[in-house]
């Protein structure tokens, strides 16, 4: 039995800021980003290392490549919002 995950943000209204971190972050790592389409960068990300998505049904795909797909992108991010956490933090001291 697969397990659905909910997409919501846990803030109201934060998805926005969020699409437009994602695309940023997304631009400075050289991948062509359509600010109104963040997500579709994820299929730019797997052509870049030869994981076969296409939009709709990805059925043949291992987890583990549904994986480095979203690894890409989320590890980017998950990055760049420590590297953020830390500059505030030291322009505090």
């Amino acid at each position: 039995m697969s397990r659905r995950r909910s997409r919501r943000l846990v803030v109201p209204g934060a998805e926005q800021g969020v699409n437009a971190f994602k695309a940023e972050v997304m631009r400075r790592e050289g991948y062509s980003v359509d600010a109104n389409r963040p997500d579709d960068v994820k299929y730019e990300v797997a052509e870049s290392i030869g994981i076969p998505l296409k939009p709709g049904d990805n059925s043949q795909l291992t987890t583990e490549q549904a994986g480095h797909v979203g690894g890409r992108i989320g590890g980017t991010m998950v990055r760049e919002m420590i590297r953020l956490a830390q500059e505030k933090l030291t322009k505090q001291e």
